[in-house]
C-alpha cells in the first residue's frame, strides 16, 4: 500500500512540475487562441466539416445539421475578431456572475460578518465533519446556480486556514462539491429542466410522443448527492490534505474567542437574514407570486437569482457593520465594495484572454466538429450492455475537456445516442444519467471549465507558486474517484433494476 501510495503520489508531483513549468495562464490562453485561428484556417482549407443529427436551438427541432470549419484568418474572421473582443470580454457570463457576487461578499467579509460567522461555524462543528460538510454544501449549491463558485470555494479555503489545516484542501474539497458534483442535488435545479427538454426532443426522433421530465433523474442524483460528500471526504483527507502538508504560507486566519459584540453583531445579522428570507419566500412561493412568470420560477432562477445572492450576504453585512462600528455611514460601504473589485484585478486579466479563446472556438464550430467525432466513434464501436454504457460516460467525460457547456453537449449528443440506445432497449432518462456523470467528473480538471482562471487566481493568494498545473494535479484524484465511484453506483441501480426518478425506468420497450 505505502508504494502504491508512493508511485502515485509521484505521478501528481510529476503533473504538478510539469503544469507549473506552463507560462502564465493569460499567456496559455493567448497561445491557445493563436493556436484556434491558425488551426481554424488549416480545417477550412482542407474542407473539413462535420454533419449530425442535432437540435436546432433556434428553431427548436431535431434536424440534420451541416457544419464547416470557419477561418478566423479570413476577410470576415478579422473583422470579427477585432470587432467583438470587448463583447467577448464584456459579455463572459462568469465575469458578471463574478463581479455582482463580490459586491456583495465584500460588504460581508469587510466588516467583519464573515469572518465571525466562519469562527463561529467552527466552533460549532465538530472537526472530523468539517471536510463533508465543505463538500456536501458545494454540491447544494449548485441550486444556486454558479454562486458556489464566487462564494463557497474561497470560503472553503479561508475555513480550513483558519483551522489550521491547509487552505488548498479546503479550496479543493469545496471545488469538488461545486463542479464535480454539478449534477447531484438533492433539489431539483435548473439544469434538470434543461437537459430534460433537450432529451425529450431526441427521443421523440424514435417515439413522437415520448416526455423527459426534470425529475428524470433525481432518485438517482439524490442518492448521488451523498455518495459524492462521502468519496469526496475520503480525497480530501486521505490523498490532497497529506499530499499537501502543512501549510507554511503567509495568509493565515487565526480563530479567536467570540465577544459579547460580535455575538450581538451576528444575532442582529442572522434576524435580518431571517426577514429578507421570509420576503423572499412571500415573493417566490405563492402561485401568483411577483418572481413567478407563467407560473414557474424558470426565469427568476436563470437571471433574477444572482442579485438576490449579492443582498443575501450585503444585508446581514451591514447590519452585522453598523452593530460593530465597522460601517459609519454610507462611505464605508461603497468603500468595501470597491475594495472587493479591486482583489479581482488578476481574475479579469485572466477573464479577457480566456473569453476570447472559448468565443474563438465556438465561432469556428471547432469544439463542435471535435464533439460530433468523439460521439461518432463511440457509436462506430458497437458495444453493447454495460460496457457500451461505460464508453460512453468515458467519452462524454472526455468531451467536456473541449466544451464547457453542459446543454450545448447535449445537444450535440442526445439525438445521437438516446435514440441508438432506445432501439437497443435503454431508456432516455438512463442515457441522460451516463452524460451528467461523464460531463460533472472531469469539470474539475478542464480548463475550458469557467471559472478555471478565478480558482485559479485565488489558490495563488495562498500559494503564490501554484499555477494550472497544482489545481490540475490537485483536482485530479477527485475526477479519478468520481467518475470510477459514480459509474459503480449506476452499475448497482442498473442491475438491480432501482429507478432512477420518478417514473423513470432503465430499460426501454416499445
Amino acid at each position: 500500500m505505502e508504494q502504491k501510495k508512493g508511485i502515485f503520489d509521484k505521478f501528481l508531483d510529476k503533473i504538478e512540475k510539469v503544469g507549473n513549468k506552463l507560462p502564465h495562464p493569460v499567456t496559455i490562453f493567448l497561445i491557445l487562441s493563436i493556436i484556434v485561428i491558425v488551426v481554424s484556417e488549416i480545417c477550412v482549407r482542407t474542407g473539413v466539416e462535420v454533419t449530425y443529427t442535432g437540435l436546432n436551438m433556434k428553431t427548436k427541432k431535431i434536424e440534420e445539421i451541416t457544419l464547416n470549419a470557419k477561418s478566423l484568418l479570413s476577410a470576415d474572421g478579422i473583422r470579427y475578431i477585432v470587432n467583438t473582443m470587448t463583447k467577448n470580454f464584456t459579455g463572459f457570463a462568469p465575469l458578471g456572475t463574478v463581479l455582482v457576487a463580490m459586491l456583495g461578499v465584500g460588504v460581508a467579509e469587510g466588516t467583519g460578518l464573515i469572518n465571525a460567522s466562519l469562527r463561529k461555524l467552527v466552533l460549532s462543528t465538530p472537526p472530523r465533519l468539517l471536510t463533508a460538510v465543505m463538500v456536501f454544501a458545494g454540491v447544494m449549491s449548485n441550486i444556486a446556480s454558479d454562486a458556489g463558485y464566487v462564494v463557497l470555494i474561497p470560503l472553503g479555503a479561508i475555513i480550513f486556514a483558519s483551522v489550521g489545516r491547509h487552505p488548498l484542501a479546503g479550496l479543493a474539497a469545496a471545488f469538488s462539491g461545486v463542479s464535480g458534483g454539478f449534477s447531484a442535488n438533492l433539489l431539483l435545479g435548473t439544469i434538470d429542466p434543461l437537459l430534460g427538454g433537450i432529451s425529450t426532443e431526441a427521443a421523440r426522433i424514435f417515439v413522437p410522443d415520448y416526455t423527459v421530465l426534470p425529475t428524470a433523474n433525481w432518485y438517482f442524483m439524490m442518492v448521488s448527492t451523498f455518495l459524492i460528500t462521502i468519496l469526496g471526504t475520503i480525497v480530501t483527507e486521505k490523498i490532497v490534505e497529506p499530499r499537501l502538508g502543512a501549510y507554511k504560507g503567509e495568509h493565515k486566519e487565526e480563530l479567536t474567542e467570540m465577544g459579547e459584540l460580535e455575538s450581538k453583531g451576528l444575532r442582529r445579522a442572522g434576524l435580518s437574514l431571517v426577514i429578507f428570507l421570509v420576503i423572499m419566500g412571500a415573493l417566490t412561493i405563492p402561485e401568483n407570486a411577483i418572481f413567478r412568470e407563467n407560473g414557474t420560477l424558470n426565469s427568476f432562477m436563470h437571471d433574477g437569482l444572482l442579485p438576490i445572492i449579492m443582498l443575501f450576504f450585503m444585508i446581514p453585512g451591514y447590519v452585522y457593520g453598523k452593530t460593530v462600528g465597522t460601517i459609519k455611514n454610507d462611505k464605508d460601504v461603497a468603500r468595501l465594495m470597491g475594495d472587493s473589485l479591486g482583489t479581482l484585478g488578476g481574475y479579469m486579466a485572466l477573464a479577457f484572454v480566456a473569453a476570447q479563446f472559448i468565443v474563438y472556438f465556438s465561432y469556428t464550430n471547432l469544439g463542435t466538429i471535435v464533439a460530433v467525432k468523439g460521439a461518432d466513434f463511440l457509436k462506430a464501436i458497437g458495444f453493447t450492455g454495460f460496457p457500451l454504457i461505460v464508453a460512453f460516460i468515458i467519452v462524454a467525460a472526455f468531451i467536456n475537456l473541449f466544451m464547457g457547456s453542459a446543454s450545448a453537449k447535449w445537444a450535440i449528443l442526445a439525438p445521437v445516442f438516446i435514440p441508438m440506445f432506445m432501439r437497443l432497449g435503454y431508456s432516455p432518462e438512463l442515457t441522460q444519467a451516463m452524460y451528467r456523470i461523464g460531463d460533472s467528473s472531469t469539470n474539475i480538471i478542464s480548463p475550458l471549465m469557467s471559472y478555471f482562471a478565478f480558482i485559479v487566481t485565488y489558490m495563488q493568494k495562498f500559494d503564490k507558486e501554484s499555477g494550472m498545473g497544482t489545481l490540475i494535479s490537485t483536482m485530479l484524484p477527485y475526477s479519478m474517484v468520481f467518475l470510477c465511484g459514480w459509474t459503480v453506483l449506476l452499475m448497482i441501480f442498473y442491475f438491480l433494476g432501482l429507478p432512477i426518478g420518478p417514473g423513470a425506468t432503465m430499460h426501454f420497450v416499445m
